[in-house]
């Protein structure tokens, strides 16, 4: 109770109000805008959150990340266009029935079932924060080092299909983290006698390459895009009445969403397929599913929202970003000197609580907004794109300069820029890259760390959690070879496709 109380007390702050404020209407507005998403503006006004106090500027990237899927439920809904690509699922159900009239029916089931699953995974957080708060400090370095591996893991198995390209990005990533100045002996690694690399590449100038300028580059190169406009009328209150028909599906769907939040690298693409598949084999309704189910809409909508509050577990707890977003947050707390891992759980709860409890006031804000707002949301779908584009570019520039204004910066972004776009051309993933720099620095200080008390490689199991830990890493590995190992011998299948 003491914790909920210094949470309160810090949010009391203006500054802090001010930043959920901005972030949450601000992620509402860029969700609500196909092709740009969360990703891209925490990439851009990162460089920003650096001269704010540790809480105001998690707060605001917090607010974007959290209220980016609301927004995007709009385009899904009355475009068939995904605002963020977790929406994507939305369109099967939300689109259809927009095309029978019934646009404000799914724009409302779809905001029940976010603020829903929203608030789900916050109220399980807080209620079990104390035990996560004695659980936390049993993690030493040679667990976090296992966690950290696991997540390497997690993140190439969880692109089915795209494994062994995930895998590579990854190492990419790792090794782009070991360029540079070492800082235990000072030697010079990868640097092949450049100066420029002495300082190896920096993470937020890789992300804003790989998400801002990579997105501008997709953006001016595509043709400009502008939907058709239209008005939703009806009451979208309604849709809270009907979530509580279906309140079994949102509440397992939420229940997909904390779980698979917390586990490193699988995030909101694996909970909505858990999601919509169950949704869809205990419905009394299955052959409506694609054509404009109320369930489908639940279902999706309701697992990818209670994925961001949980997914903040694994990088508070023990320091480890589950996905790209969390990383880029993972850096403001780098900048100001404070350090996520069981120390942060164990001695500042009031913080994580301040946190938490701001993820509940966002998902308030965020549903009285768009209740009275959508209409005017609509327009925004009608900027063009390519001066989307141009205006993503020209920030991006702005937001990389401003960490240590230096034109190389700039080049090496703009190098990252133009690889991402192959990338996204190719459809290979990005967020491999940015996980293996973050989950790559993480290993070696970690192992760097617990090497002075381990003699042998048997020392690895002689704790509970590390083997818990290196049984889930064979788990996941032996469950993924026979994977591929079944989808090879399907007709007309290899096991290269599957890789």
């Amino acid at each position: 109770m003491e914790a909920v109380i210094g949470g309160i007390e810090i949010l009391l702050n203006w500054q802090v109000l001010l930043a959920l404020f901005v972030g949450s209407v601000g992620g509402v507005i860029i969700g609500a805008i196909p092709g740009v998403g969360a990703p891209t503006a925490i990439a851009i006004l990162l460089p920003a959150t650096f001269s704010m106090e540790p809480v105001v500027g998690l707060t605001m990237l917090l607010g974007i990340y959290g209220s980016s899927m609301y927004g995007g439920a709009i385009p899904a809904v009355l475009l068939n266009t995904p605002g963020t690509p977790v929406n994507a699922l939305t369109t099967y159900d939300g689109f259809p029935m927009t095309q029978r009239g019934e646009a404000h029916r799914a724009l409302s089931l779809a905001y029940s079932a976010s603020f829903f699953g929203g608030i789900f995974a916050i109220l399980c957080l807080i209620l079990f924060a104390p035990v996560l708060a004695m659980v936390a400090p049993k993690f030493g370095s040679r667990e976090i080092f296992l966690a950290a591996l696991l997540g390497i893991v997690l993140v190439i198995v969880a692109h089915r299909g795209q494994a062994m390209a995930a895998g590579m990005l990854a190492f990419l990533g790792i090794f782009l983290n070991s360029v540079g100045l070492e800082t235990v002996k000072y030697t010079q690694r990868f640097t092949f006698d450049q100066a420029w690399l002495s300082s190896g590449f920096d993470l937020i100038v890789v992300v804003l390459g790989l998400f801002g300028i990579s997105q501008a580059l997709v953006l001016m190169v595509d043709s400009d895009a502008v939907p058709k406009p239209m008005t939703v009328q009806g009451n979208l209150f309604r849709g809270f009445a009907e979530l509580f028909r279906h309140k079994r599906v949102a509440s397992v769907s939420s229940g997909f969403g904390v779980a698979m939040g917390i586990i490193p690298g699988v995030g909101e693409f694996t909970a909505q397929f858990l999601s919509y598949t169950y949704a869809r084999k205990t419905s009394k309704q299955p052959g409506m599913f694609g054509k404009g189910s109320p369930e489908g809409i639940i279902a999706s909508e309701a697992s990818n929202n209670a994925v961001p509050p949980s997914a903040m577990i694994p990088l508070l707890a023990l320091g480890i970003p589950g996905e790209a977003l969390t990383a880029m947050m993972l850096s403001v707390f780098y900048v100001h000197n404070v350090v996520p891992g069981p120390q942060l759980f164990r001695d500042h709860m009031d913080f994580i609580m301040a946190l938490y409890l701001s993820l509940l006031i966002l998902n308030v804000l965020v549903v009285i907004f768009l209740l009275f707002s959508t209409n005017a949301l609509i327009k925004v779908t009608q900027v063009p794109t390519r001066f989307l584009g141009m205006t993503i570019m020209a920030l991006s520039f702005v937001g990389v300069y401003s960490l240590r204004n230096s034109i190389t910066d700039c080049a090496i972004a703009s190098g990252f820029g133009v690889f991402g776009l192959i990338l996204k051309r190719l459809g290979l993933p990005v967020v491999p890259i940015i996980l293996g720099m973050v989950l790559g620095g993480i290993m070696e200080v970690k192992l760097r760390a617990s090497m002075a008390r381990i003699d042998s490689p048997l020392d690895f199991f002689d704790r509970p959690i590390s083997v818990v830990i290196i049984l889930a890493i064979v788990f996941v590995i032996v469950q993924h070879l026979r994977t591929l190992r079944a989808e090879g011998k399907q007709p007309g299948t290899t096991a290269g496709d599957s890789v």
